[in-house]
């Protein structure tokens, strides 16, 4: 998979520091399904402390986890930058952002000052250090490809999103008068969905897409020039947001452009594909981008007219059935390839091949499972006394991967103990 990459075992993080993401933000998942499960409507329903809270279960929790879990991986593969003591470095984020997310949830809650500035505290220390360290490494590289290109400005987006955050918080927290909310709050929204998580997105489809599936490449200025310009129009929002607040609409407008256009040639690839297998994960993909590409169309509607009640429900689901298929498929590609790349690099004899750690066909189940969450969310937003069955598939969805991944680390545990190793030595 990663054959063309020249990945060693030096350069690869431990395969802990990866799975322990990856479970966490499963765990997170099955928490925001049980939330949706027992809130219902209102966790959809724009301002209301029950959608403050799902939203930011399923962003801090579920996608900075995967995300950050899938940096520490590909950043070597894809980037060539492998971070120093990397268990460490995990630990020392992953643990903060856990107890500020908590704090931040239980702020929403109780509109508590301590409690926002706990959350500002803890999120900031979790976040900022591993974020300008990978940015630093990242901006010494000698030459980019555009995947690295497009990492370095989701990361440059990512300490915006922070800092206008912590703006937020402290607007919240009464300890600073200066801001204009609502404008602050659309800016922090756009940061984080479209220049952190859809742009991290983008940034890795440009090699995975082609490398995973066999398909001709992107445009080359295309892949060059889009993350930039992406980016771009993000920090013009920021100058928008505190001097021209009425202009924020249309310069979303034209960042849900960018990544419409993005998915659309995405969908386009991947009918070019020369691999004549389909597995799983090819429709993961696929039903990410074309969500994206109806959330992005729902997006510039809204902006040109109100949406009603409903329809902002559809585009809320549209845009997390996009990120969380994209999530998933990147899932059960990363899962397997590093069992059986660690244990191989190791030279166990028995170390298992990838179908062997998680099956084609259980990720099939848990497509069809996935789809099914998301018809049911999206029919939900016309008939809300479907949300507890949406909130449950959503559970029942993540227990899935999570069960998959704690598989293959007693898989790999079970072979480190149990298998047999070859030993470099006796040729000495």
């Amino acid at each position: 998979m990663f054959q063309n990459s020249g990945l060693s075992l030096d350069q690869a993080p431990p395969i802990s520091v990866v799975f322990r993401f990856f479970l966490a933000g499963s765990l997170w998942g099955i928490a925001a399904g049980i939330w949706l499960f027992f809130a219902g409507a209102p966790a959809l329903e724009p301002s209301t402390p029950e959608a403050l809270i799902l939203t930011h279960m399923l962003t801090l929790g579920v996608m900075l986890s995967f995300m950050l879990g899938a940096l520490f991986q590909m950043l070597p593969v894809l980037a060539g930058v492998a971070l120093h003591d990397p268990v460490k470095a995990a630990i020392r984020s992953q643990y903060p952002i856990l107890f500020g997310t908590l704090f931040l949830l239980s702020a929403f809650a109780t509109a508590s000052g301590a409690l926002y500035a706990f959350a500002l505290l803890f999120l900031g220390i979790g976040l900022l250090p591993i974020a300008a360290r990978m940015l630093s490494r990242l901006y010494r590289l000698p030459s980019h490809s555009p995947s690295s290109r497009g990492m370095g400005f989701s990361l440059y987006n990512l300490l915006l999103l922070v800092a206008v955050g912590g703006w937020m918080l402290a607007l919240l927290g009464g300890w600073m008068q200066r801001g204009d909310l609502p404008a602050l709050k659309q800016l922090h929204l756009d940061l984080g969905l479209l220049g952190w998580i859809a742009l991290l997105i983008v940034s890795v489809s440009f090699q995975v897409i082609e490398m995973f599936y066999v398909t001709p490449p992107y445009p080359k200025r295309y892949a060059r020039w889009m993350p930039a310009l992406l980016t771009g129009t993000l920090t013009v929002e920021f100058v928008a947001a505190l001097n021209a607040p009425v202009l924020e609409p249309w310069i979303e407008s034209f960042a849900a452009i960018l990544l419409m256009v993005h998915a659309l040639l995405t969908l386009r690839r991947l009918s070019m594909r020369q691999r004549p297998l389909t597995d799983a994960t090819v429709w993961f993909w696929r039903l990410g981008m074309g969500a994206l590409a109806a959330a992005m169309l729902l997006l510039v509607v809204g902006n040109l007219t109100d949406l009603s009640t409903s329809l902002t429900m559809v585009l809320y689901v549209l845009y997390t059935s996009f990120a969380l298929s994209v999530v998933l498929a990147m899932a059960y590609k990363i899962v397997p390839f590093l069992t059986w790349f660690h244990l191989n690099a190791q030279g166990y004899f028995t170390a298992p091949m990838m179908h062997e750690v998680i099956h084609p066909q259980n990720a099939k189940r848990h497509l069809a499972l996935h789809s099914t969450t998301v018809f049911v969310a999206l029919v939900a937003a016309f008939d809300p006394r479907l949300w507890p069955l949406a909130g449950s598939l959503l559970c029942a969805s993540f227990a899935w991967i999570a069960v998959n991944i704690y598989r293959a680390w007693h898989l790999y545990l079970h072979v480190q103990k149990t298998g047999e190793r070859f030993d470099m030595g006796s040729f000495s």
